[in-house]
């Protein structure tokens, strides 16, 4: 890859490429920047509900995770095959990956559990092209806290990747319990989640 006075580059690949532009994009403080399907995406500041449903999570994650694995809120992660690189509210990745990863990112296929919640500037890409991404990564969890679902909220647990895609392994109304498979092995209650 050769860069041409810091505003062009000539890369040897689309993934270069885009991952340059990423690198260089300026967003507000605070502003979710991806890549989803080779666009680089800017989302605005989540809302307040948004951030206290990653944190109950993220919460009860702690009491059940090895202590060599982290949960991580708005860690980068990488999908390649697909020019993605997304920006997830939680990802479950072992400490190991984090020392052998690019300083701004992680392969995907290092998580564990990936979490999104959906807000109406993300909620199309949650649904399904980070759905794709993270199959085709292989990682093993997707979990999908959807306020916004046209039915009602609901969390819905994806699992057992392949071939890019995913089987839902259990979808719940917002109110239920939720069970997440070993290595986890949590229940979460999913009325802790604030609604709006």
């Amino acid at each position: 890859m050769r860069e041409f006075e810091g505003d062009y580059i000539l890369a040897d690949n689309a993934w270069d490429e885009i991952v340059w532009v990423w690198r260089q994009t300026e967003a507000p403080k605070a502003c979710k920047v991806e890549i989803v399907e080779g666009l680089i995406t800017v989302a605005p500041l989540s809302s307040v509900a948004h951030n206290a449903a990653a944190e109950r999570v993220q919460r009860r994650l702690y009491d059940v995770i090895p202590q060599e694995w982290g949960v991580y809120q708005r860690l980068p992660l990488a999908v390649p095959a697909r020019l993605g690189l997304y920006v997830p509210d939680l990802a479950v990745v072992g400490s190991v990956a984090l020392r052998a990863g690019d300083e701004q990112f992680v392969p995907a296929s290092s998580a564990e559990l990936v979490g999104e919640i959906t807000a109406r500037a993300t909620a199309t890409n949650d649904r399904t092209h980070k759905l794709a991404g993270y199959a085709e990564a292989g990682v093993p969890l997707y979990l999908l806290i959807d306020g916004l679902a046209p039915g009602g909220p609901t969390v819905t647990l994806y699992g057992e990747p392949e071939d890019g895609t995913y089987r839902v392994l259990t979808s719940v109304e917002h109110g239920e319990r939720l069970t997440l498979p070993d290595p986890f092995g949590l229940e979460i209650d999913t009325g802790a989640f604030p609604t709006s």
